[in-house]
């Protein structure tokens, strides 16, 4: 299970027993929030896109939406989201569990400086009812993102 995978790769920075695990689905920001108890803004969510034939991952707030415009500007491609089946492929993690840790190779993680305004944010740990908190600066180390980048849109006003 891709949790396990999740849990193994923690493990090298003993975060792995940080993992929280609830008896109710976690697969949307809405969901992982009130699993959570928490505002669904704080979730890091994981939109996974195809660019140049592979697969990047971009983690941001709950609240926000992928800007067209900013994304092309910075991928030089329309954001073209890959379908359930090619997630589990390209990421090894399904729809609703996606995250960026215990991911397949060659994939490349982006992190949305929507993420930055928090002391702490939620991703989800490979399973569709699992997350864990973390600090912007965790989430940078844990994740091997390649750098911060701004492509979203609607979080400033919230």
């Amino acid at each position: 299970m891709a949790i396990d995978k999740v849990r193994e790769y923690l493990k090298q920075w003993s975060m792995d027993e940080k993992i929280q695990e609830f008896d109710v689905s976690s697969a949307t920001v809405e969901l992982a929030a009130q699993a959570l108890h928490c505002e669904p803004k704080r979730i890091a969510k994981t939109l996974a896109f195809e660019v140049d034939d592979s697969c990047v991952l971009i983690v941001a707030a709950g609240d926000t939406k992928i800007d067209n415009t900013k994304f092309k500007g910075l991928f030089k491609t329309k954001a073209k989201m890959l379908a359930p089946d090619e997630v589990i492929e390209f990421v090894g993690h399904a729809i609703g569990g996606v995250c960026p840790f215990g991911i397949n190779d060659n994939v490349r993680v982006y992190l949305d400086i929507s993420l930055r305004r928090f002391n702490t944010v939620f991703p989800a740990c490979g399973s569709s009812n699992s997350a864990i908190e973390l600090t912007p600066v965790e989430l940078e180390k844990y994740s091997n993102s390649l750098e911060w980048i701004d492509v979203c849109k609607g979080w400033q006003e919230n």
